[in-house]
């Protein structure tokens, strides 16, 4: 039997950090810190079929090479026993005294040594995790100062740093995850636009992509459903991170849908209708539960955006697909749009 038009059966990612204490840059913790095999096994406890990583989510980054194999080995069984898989894995490069002035592009070519060795053993983590979707959120890439950096130079030296990942391993994927601030005050590739720019610019342009959160172009005050279908029109939206946002604040990671319920709707619509899932790609989430959050609840907000996608998903899947392309046709972006807005409402 042929599945070529069988819906899209869609597999869920998160990180084990959207289980966290509460802490912010305001407040202390006001969660306890959940084990890691206790997280581990929230997983498919929630529904969901795999982990967002780290480096140093699996295994501290000084560790020596010997122990670090041991411990990935322990990761591994750990995930093997609860049937997870790695879907995306990061170098957290940004909390390294190192790389307070950037990573890639620090004045001081010692630290950009130490963040090119350290993203290649975070390659080398990910290859014995099976994981080929390499992230890189160049949270530190940017400036306070404008004229404190070359911005020609740091981006040649972010194309040099993928480059040598990519040379490292042969079988990677670099997704470029573009944020237009915070921490820095400006990055230097700061939306989709400019990461999937740089790809094309890479020693491999077939092995460089994208992975689009959400609050990350609604930050750059951008639509995150245009993001993600200019991502796929160039056959490069290879992971996304759903969450929501209220405004041009700082990053919230709010529940999908549960600002801007249409935002969201177009978000899924642009998914469902380009294909995205169709070749293994996750639905990554990253949200935060809110402070106020008791400890035994604090999975909730996990469970409510996978919940959100699939309701939105029902809805996208149930437009009248002819009326919609009449109403195109026809320019009647009115009744279109209440054709929507029926929808989300629950009227036909």
């Amino acid at each position: 039997m042929s599945t070529a038009n069988a819906p899209t059966t869609y597999r869920f990612s998160f990180g084990p950090w959207n289980i966290s204490t509460g802490a912010d840059p305001f407040g202390p913790p006001v969660r306890k810190e959940l084990d890691f095999a206790r997280k581990i096994r929230a997983y498919k406890e929630l529904g969901f079929d795999a982990v967002q990583f780290h480096d140093d989510d699996v295994v501290p980054a000084d560790w020596d090479w010997n122990a670090t194999q041991k411990g990935v080995a322990e990761v591994q069984k750990m995930l093997d026993g609860e049937g997870l898989f790695v879907e995306i894995l990061a170098p957290r490069l940004w909390e390294d005294p190192r790389t307070i002035d950037g990573a890639f592009t620090s004045n001081n070519a010692a630290d950009r040594k130490y963040a090119i060795d350290r993203s290649k053993r975070a390659a080398d983590i990910a290859r014995m995790l099976n994981c080929k979707n390499y992230v890189l959120w160049l949270a530190r890439e940017g400036s306070y100062a404008r004229e404190s950096k070359c911005a020609k130079t740091a981006v040649a030296r972010i194309v040099d740093a993928c480059n040598a990942i990519l040379e490292h391993d042969k079988e990677i994927r670099i997704l470029g995850e573009a944020k237009p601030n915070e921490p820095m005050d400006q990055a230097y590739l700061p939306t989709v636009g400019h990461m999937v720019g740089i790809c094309y610019k890479t020693v491999d342009p077939a092995r460089s992509g994208v992975l689009i959160e959400s609050a990350h172009s609604i930050l750059a005050g951008l639509d995150p459903a245009d993001d993600m279908a200019y991502a796929l029109y160039h056959d490069k939206l290879w992971s996304v991170h759903l969450n929501d946002q209220n405004g041009l604040k700082y990053d919230q990671d709010k529940v999908f849908g549960s600002v801007d319920l249409r935002r969201a709707f177009d978000q899924v619509w642009v998914l469902e209708k380009n294909g995205y899932g169709r070749n293994g790609e996750c639905v990554g989430l990253d949200v935060k539960a809110m402070r106020t959050t008791v400890i035994e609840e604090s999975m909730y907000h996990l469970a409510h955006s996978k919940t959100m996608f699939l309701r939105l998903l029902d809805i996208v899947r149930g437009v009248d697909k002819a009326r919609v392309e009449e109403l195109r046709q026809n320019r009647q972006y009115e009744q279109l749009e209440m054709l929507i807005l029926n929808a989300l409402t629950g009227r036909h």
